[in-house]
């Protein structure tokens, strides 16, 4: 069975953005960007299961700037089989990116795509649902596990009372979570390798689609500055500021 897992380029979790000085967006000039931490969740579940036997062959896809080839070599790197860069400068959002996917699943015919739940520049948590919506199959959101049978798959899906299994027919799609699994380091050697393999490059109006905007950033700022906290001297001077001066009581 093969595998897709779509992988976004995204600011190094480790690093903290900047706004720009007119506030009309992030900073990205010399940021050190990395792969979607729930994307390599993705990437790391779909080669478990190539170990397992359950899958014969891993293709990864990231739509963006040529630089997200980088992200996809990463991918390489790890262990998936085969990338695919949608090349585009625009900034695509959920539902284009849902369409892109769905033209790609349809030129692979995949099983399975495996995605991350959401990604963390915009934590829109949309695209997984909205391309399940548009291929007309089944869904499994938010897995901190992942079983797969003959024709079917079990997800372990995390919900506000605990966890919830669902028993999803194949095709389908599968958005993780972050308890599922623990990513691999890529080694040295296959960071190598991943270098000099190709890549198929294509662009969104191959898929049929026209990426345009349909949000407008109207603002971009950084959150407020936390006071600094202070120490009382008993509970009732504890209830009294909390009464009186943080008004929450």
């Amino acid at each position: 069975m093969k595998v897709l897992v779509p992988v976004k380029r995204v600011i190094d979790a480790n690093v903290k953005p900047r706004v720009k000085a007119d506030g009309s967006g992030v900073d990205l000039a010399n940021i050190k960007m990395a792969m979607n931490p729930f994307d390599e969740i993705a990437v790391e579940e779909a080669i478990r299961q190539k170990e397992a036997g359950k899958v014969s062959e891993i293709v990864v896809v990231s739509i963006g700037v040529q630089q997200a080839q980088e992200t996809l070599r990463t991918a390489l790197a790890m262990g998936a089989d085969r990338a695919i860069l949608v090349k585009t400068d625009e900034t695509v959002e959920p539902l284009d990116v849902a369409k892109i996917l769905k033209g790609v699943a349809d030129a692979e015919q995949p099983g399975l795509i495996i995605l991350g739940k959401q990604a963390i520049d915009d934590d829109s948590n949309q695209t997984g649902q909205m391309l399940a919506a548009l291929l007309g199959w089944a869904q499994g959101t938010f897995a901190s596990k992942l079983e797969i049978g003959e024709g079917q798959a079990k997800v372990t899906r995390e919900v506000d009372g605990g966890l919830q299994v669902v028993d999803v027919k194949l095709p389908a799609i599968v958005t993780t979570d972050l308890r599922l699994n623990e990513p691999r380091y890529a080694s040295l050697p296959n960071i190598m390798k991943a270098k000099k393999k190709p890549l198929d490059e294509k662009a969104p109006a191959d898929f049929g689609v026209e990426v345009k905007a349909r949000l407008k950033v109207l603002k971009t700022e950084e959150p407020a500055g936390r006071k600094a906290g202070i120490k009382v001297g008993s509970v009732a001077e504890l209830v009294d500021k909390l009464k009186n001066e943080a008004g929450v009581l």
